[in-house]
């Protein structure tokens, strides 16, 4: 109910941007304004969660801020302080678990680009999940571990698969394949190494009859690509529409 009744809610924000974006006019007059120093913002929302991207001067967003305040008021809402944050896009931010900034490119002469990387925090949470599955009074076989374990990291590698995740996922898989072998280890204190590899780690695959670990480092990054305010959807409503405006 609560990403229900955030929309409900939230909808009057969305009117109030959609509003002062079509005050600009077409966008031969938006770039005039922005060259006479004026600011332009666009809202992206998710529920109660979103992001107001900007183009001014800092204080044109302090004012923006007392605005959204304002309007929030209306339906009695008001902006957590905690998470609320005033920052340049190449400081970056945290938005969904993702951590958004931009940066420059490698080999492109110093060309500037907007980067997507999982965030430092959604990356503790998923390895504090591993490390409190990979518990050894948890499970009694490897199989009933790893059928809890592949969720977790499917889950999140799916969330994140679009993103410049790479070199997280090499990191998540490295954390949690030592995990489960430490956890073998302490399940069978009797058995030398040579015999744990050949018994469980065969190519140096977690594996317990069937059931193998899923591995993150296997996973194919597709980054997203970019297609503007309108996203194809395969459903069609009744009223023939077959996009999904994001202004």
């Amino acid at each position: 109910m609560s990403p229900l009744l955030a929309n409900i809610a939230l909808s009057v924000l969305d009117e109030y941007f959609s509003t002062k974006w079509e005050a600009l006019g077409s966008q031969w007059t938006r770039d005039k304004h922005k060259r006479n120093g004026g600011a332009v913002f666009r809202l992206i929302r998710y529920a109660d969660d979103f992001v107001i991207m900007g183009y001014g001067a800092r204080k044109d967003v302090e004012l923006l801020k007392d605005e959204v305040s304002t309007v929030l008021s209306q339906v009695g809402l008001h902006l957590s302080e905690s998470k609320t944050k005033i920052c340049h896009i190449e400081e970056g931010f945290d938005f969904l678990g993702w951590h958004i900034q931009r940066r420059r490119q490698r080999g492109r002469d110093g060309k500037m680009a907007v980067y997507t990387y999982p965030s430092k925090k959604a990356l503790l949470s998923v390895m504090a999940k591993v490390r409190s599955i990979t518990r050894r009074e948890k499970h009694r076989t490897l199989a009933d571990l790893l059928r809890t374990l592949n969720p977790v990291l499917r889950g999140w590698c799916n969330y994140f698969y679009h993103g410049v995740s790479s070199n997280t996922f090499n990191y998540l898989d490295h954390f949690s394949w030592w995990r489960v072998v430490r956890w073998l280890r302490k399940r069978h204190l009797g058995l030398n190494w040579g015999t744990l590899h050949r018994r469980y780690l065969p190519a140096w695959e977690i594996t317990d009859g069937k059931v193998e670990m899923f591995r993150p480092q296997k996973v194919s990054i597709i980054r997203y690509r970019y297609r503007g305010s309108k996203i194809p959807t395969p459903w069609t409503s009744k009223f023939g529409s077959t996009a999904v405006s994001l202004a």
